[in-house]
């Protein structure tokens, strides 16, 4: 299966803005993120078609994944 993945800030360093990334079937928003190598307590918003996802949101080929990293300030 294929989801189209849109990183954004600071994933976007040494990766890419928006690819295809080939994923096993059944997989889910957390496959996702360890096969780019993003640790996983670095993820502060995940994306689904649009919609809020959580990290064991199973994704279906075709869907799209936006994944923004935690920020901080004050």
């Amino acid at each position: 299966m294929q989801a189209t993945v849109k990183l954004y800030l600071a994933f976007r360093v040494g990766r890419f803005t928006t690819a295809d990334v080939d994923l096993l079937d059944p997989a889910t928003v957390d496959h996702l993120i360890q096969r780019l190598a993003i640790p996983g307590d670095s993820v502060g918003l995940i994306m689904v078609n649009g919609r809020q996802g959580e990290r064991d949101t199973p994704l279906s080929d075709g869907d799209t994944v936006a994944l923004f990293p935690v920020v901080g300030g004050g």
